[in-house]
């Protein structure tokens, strides 16, 4: 199926409106996403400088 369209129902909850992609079905149905909770908390990340292109020029990292 392919979301349609969405939108925020609350701070923890998102409603999608979804079609079934065989153009035979094009079954339409509605369903909500809902955040539980974390199963791993985010640790410190640290930033690496991205590969070289073919070019040799390096891409700008912000």
């Amino acid at each position: 199926a392919h979301t349609r369209s969405s939108f925020q129902v609350s701070s923890m909850t998102k409603e999608r409106y979804n079609q079934c992609q065989n153009i035979n079905c094009s079954h339409t149905f509605v369903t909500h996403e809902t955040f539980v909770r974390s199963i791993s908390t985010p640790k410190e990340a640290h930033p690496v400088q991205p590969h070289p292109t073919n070019s040799g020029q390096a891409a700008l990292a912000l």
